[in-house]
């Protein structure tokens, strides 16, 4: 194995941990339905982009993307041995 690999696998493996935290962190929809219907004009769903909960949905999704592109760049870097 060589060193891009070994480089892109400790990446990987440091990136995988963070989506675990990252997922384990947030809180659960456990509203249901009774949501539905609701009024739009609450001060919660005005500012609802910039509460925690919302940068963590958006910082979770970027690291699994990130984590998606690093696994296939590192499965087709020991797939051709570069």
């Amino acid at each position: 194995m060589n060193t891009l690999a070994v480089v892109l696998t400790c990446v990987d493996i440091v990136v995988c941990i963070a989506l675990i935290i990252l997922v384990m962190s947030q809180e659960g929809n456990d509203q249901g339905m009774g949501v539905v219907g609701g009024s739009g004009n609450s001060f919660y769903e005005k500012s609802k982009g910039r509460t925690m909960d919302e940068k963590l949905k958006k910082i979770t999704l970027f690291t699994a993307i990130l984590f998606s592109i690093l696994t296939i760049v590192l499965f087709l870097v020991l797939a051709r041995g570069f």
